[in-house]
This record gives C-alpha cells, structure tokens and sequence, in this order.
C-alpha cells in the first residue's frame, strides 16, 4: 500500500491528512527527512509560503525534498505549495527560495489580500462536474513551460482566464484549497497519480 505524506511544518495540514484518510489512504505528517525518505507521494498544503520554505531550512527538509521531487516524488502543492512547487516565483519575499521542480511561474497573492479571497464554480480537466474552488490569498500561474497541463482557467471576473491548476508528469499544483469542503476529487485524483508511480518498473542501472 502507498503512504502519502502531508508537508507539517505550517499550514493545512490536517485538512489534508483528513481528506487523505477520507479516501482510505495511508497518509502521514512529514516533518523529517527520515519521514519524507518514507513517503510514496507528498501533498506540500497551504498556509505562508515564505514561512513555510524557512522552516522546511529549519527542519532539514528543503535539500531532501528538492532531491526526492527531482527523482520523480508525485507531489501536490496547493495554495502555497503551488509556490513552493514553482521553479519562478513573481511578487514573493526578497530572496524567496522554492522547492522547485514544476516548469512555471507563479505569482504570489495574485487574486490580492485575504479580503479579496473567494470562492466559486471550477471546471477542471479530468473532473466531469466543476468543482467548488476556494481561494485564499491565492496565486495564479503567470507563465506555464514544456510539459505542463493547463488543467483549470478562472472562467470570469476580473481574474478571467489566468491559470489556477496544472499538471506537469508526477507534479499536480492548485491555486485554491479542495482540502475545504467535502470534495474529493483532486486528492482521489493524486492518489491515483501516486498508485501509478508506484507500480512503474524501476529505471535500469547503468554502469
């Protein structure tokens, strides 16, 4: 059986580990890079981006993670962990560090200050029905490279067309919270993207 972690260094964590275990999923908090080396696939949750990729420093994470998410880690970042995901990050914290490793470029607090947050109907590429999006203090995506999906557009408003989910191989990243509310869809759909990395054969070693 799969295990995926739940970044618990700040944020949405328990949401996410109470979506994850919704579906009948192995689902940890990682906090540890014993705890990550362990994982099959990592959610990275919403909350302070800058705080959260200083204290990933603190706890020993930040080269590890970048290491496992470079080796093929399935992760999903929402919120702020769409930023940390983000190989470019527009509008952040100066010096502002990522995890990297999603060929994008984020800008932070698009959708402006947490009184400008919303929420409202989302058609989502692999979803039959929209979903209802929640955002806060949310980025967008500014600019997406080679092999990234466009899985979500905000369809109007002042906001209209700008990119709030994607998809790039093993990496999935929302601009919106689907751990509020009651809708499973995304998590299923990275549980899945986990259960079909774990059953790839391993890469042949070279010599």
């Amino acid at each position: 059986m799969t295990t995926i972690g739940v970044l618990a260094v700040q944020g949405d964590v328990r949401e996410h580990l109470t979506a994850l275990h919704s579906l009948g999923a192995a689902a940890v908090p990682v906090r540890r890079p014993a705890e990550l080396a362990s994982v099959d696939g990592l959610v990275l949750p919403g909350g302070e981006s800058t705080t959260q990729v200083r204290l990933l420093g603190t706890f020993g994470l930040l080269g590890p993670l970048r290491e496992r998410i470079a080796g093929g880690l399935p992760a999903y970042g929402t919120c702020a962990g769409m930023i940390l995901l983000a190989d470019r990050v527009l509008d952040g914290a100066p010096g502002q560090e990522t995890v990297g490793g999603l060929r994008a470029t984020v800008r932070r607090n698009a959708f402006g200050r947490q009184v400008h947050s919303f929420e409202g109907p989302l058609d989502v590429a692999g979803l039959e029905t929209p979903l209802r999006a929640v955002f806060i203090r949310a980025p967008w995506v500014e600019e997406v490279g080679v092999g990234v999906e466009v899985l979500a557009r905000v369809a109007e408003g002042p906001a209209a067309g700008r990119i709030v989910a994607v998809r790039q191989g093993s990496l999935l990243a929302t601009s919106f919270h689907p751990e509020v509310g009651e809708d499973r869809r995304l998590h299923q759909m990275f549980c899945s993207m986990v259960r079909a990395r774990a059953e790839q054969p391993p890469a042949p070693q070279h010599s």
